[in-house]
């Protein structure tokens, strides 16, 4: 498609320029690289902030964004443009792996940082799997991050439908879980006993000012890094590096391969590395 042309069938006119452009700035303030296979999804989320906006154009609208580098709405431009598929404990074996670095150091004082929350199965998912050993009074503490808002309040909040579960034991719903009745019939939330193990917050990963302060045994990174080109998953993996403690553990997605970062982590297990 030309720099003119555009589907007639669409609400707002589209053109490559536009695509490009919101290439440039999603990747200049998320990190995010999109190809150009990505352009019918990125032109359905971004209409909707069109229509939100009340603008009748995407130049208009990115014309207006570009002139308010504080304002609110790079939020929401960020939020529609980041994907969030994710369940209970999905790569179950990562799973397994962190139940084998637990029980072999229950005494320890647990520290575990959770990159990509989303709307929280993972970091729940790593809650349960330390409270099934160590106790839901147990030593341990989870930071779960997002650099989307919406999917962060979403996990602050812990309620979930119970077609969502299916991974869980019936052992773990009832211990970690209260079950909605009445008009919640078919919900369930997560007890308030587990959910103060974790603290959620937004962070940007491609950005300097971390807010973290302290130290790692384990990092979860799953299916960020697809996201971002070489250049800044290298960056990314840099300091991810310097937040973890000694021989620390980094779990990845399946689909993601740091062979590049040797001097940094060593694979261990099936997208398990070790810190260097």
């Amino acid at each position: 498609m030309d720099d003119t042309a555009q589907l007639q069938s669409r609400e707002f006119t589209w053109t490559k320029s536009d695509f490009d452009r919101i290439k440039a700035l999603i990747y200049q303030h998320a990190g995010i690289s999109l190809h150009d296979g990505k352009q019918a999804m990125v032109y359905s989320r971004i209409a909707r902030r069109l229509r939100e906006t009340g603008h009748h154009s995407f130049k208009d609208y990115l014309e207006w964004l570009e002139r308010q580098p504080d304002g609110d709405e790079w939020q929401e431009f960020v939020n529609a443009l980041t994907t969030n598929l994710t369940s209970f404990f999905r790569e179950n074996h990562h799973f397994t792996e962190l139940t084998r670095l637990i029980q072999a150091a229950p005494d320890h004082e647990w520290k575990i940082w959770c990159s990509a929350a989303s709307t929280g199965e993972e970091p729940y998912s790593i809650a349960i799997t330390l409270a099934d050993v160590l106790g839901i009074n147990g030593r341990f503490h989870i930071w779960a991050s997002d650099i989307d808002t919406k999917v962060l309040n979403t996990a602050s909040r812990g309620v979930y439908k119970l077609d969502s579960l299916k991974n869980l034991t019936s052992s773990q719903l009832q211990k970690y879980f209260l079950k909605g009745k009445g008009s919640n019939q078919g919900m369930a939330r997560i007890k308030p006993e587990l959910q103060k193990h974790i603290t959620f917050f937004s962070l940007n990963l491609i950005e300097d000012n971390w807010s973290l302060r302290e130290t790692f045994d384990v990092v979860f990174c799953r299916n960020v890094m697809i996201y971002f080109d070489n250049p800044t998953q290298r960056q990314v993996l840099g300091r991810i590096h310097r937040l973890m403690k000694p021989k620390g553990t980094l779990f990845v997605g399946h689909a993601e391969n740091f062979s590049d970062a040797r001097a940094l982590f060593t694979l261990r297990g099936k997208t398990v590395y070790e810190k260097v």
